[in-house]
């Protein structure tokens, strides 16, 4: 249940009362019904190949239920099982909940959006995903080259020679729709 939940990043409950009739395993998606979301909306989930192996191992274990436990789903987690696993991994003040964290961590770690991360999470505002935005600011380096040559630099280089300050028709190339002053020799932006 836990190598599942790091895959697919679903609350406990989710994985829980997860039942074969919820999962195509050929098409590989999974499927939260609105009542047994927290947000009260359907969620559609995509199986990555770990989550895949996982329901794989463990199909015909039950035939309702894709984790059971003396043939009844999984109702709880902090047991005395979960807490020696813990213990034996090293691991300290871990809820089961941070699984689902942890999850949404590597994602955005990893370059996916806040908004796809929304969407897979099942969050139902992006507010509630913002929490991890800080994990994605050394992927902005990636993708901060995506506007170069668009600001008419080369342009502006070549005015430079020709005149200490940016003419209007230069800025007017590289921000078509500026307001611009000039003070002391030089162009600003006011728009």
């Amino acid at each position: 249940m836990a190598q599942f939940s790091l895959a697919t990043g679903l609350r406990q409950s989710n994985v829980s009362y997860l039942r074969w009739d919820q999962v195509d395993l050929e098409r590989g998606f999974a499927w939260i019904h609105p009542d047994q979301s927290k947000s009260g909306k359907a969620i559609n989930v995509p199986l990555n190949n770990d989550a895949l192996s996982v329901l794989q191992e463990v199909q015909g274990d039950d035939v309702h239920y894709c984790f059971v436990y003396q043939g009844k789903p999984v109702e709880r987690t902090s047991t005395k099982a979960w807490h020696a696993a813990l213990k034996r991994a090293g691991i300290e003040n871990f809820r089961w909940h941070d699984l689902r964290h942890t999850w949404a961590s590597w994602h955005v770690q990893r370059g996916t959006s806040l908004q796809e991360l929304q969407e897979l999470g099942g969050w139902s505002s992006y507010e509630m995903v913002l929490r991890y935005a800080h994990l994605a600011s050394h992927h902005l380096k990636r993708v901060a080259g995506n506007v170069d040559g668009t600001t008419g630099t080369n342009l502006v280089q070549s005015q430079k020679k020709k005149s200490p300050a940016i003419s209007s028709e230069a800025l007017s190339i590289m921000v078509p729709e500026a307001e611009s002053i000039r003070s002391n020799n030089l162009l600003f932006y006011s728009g």
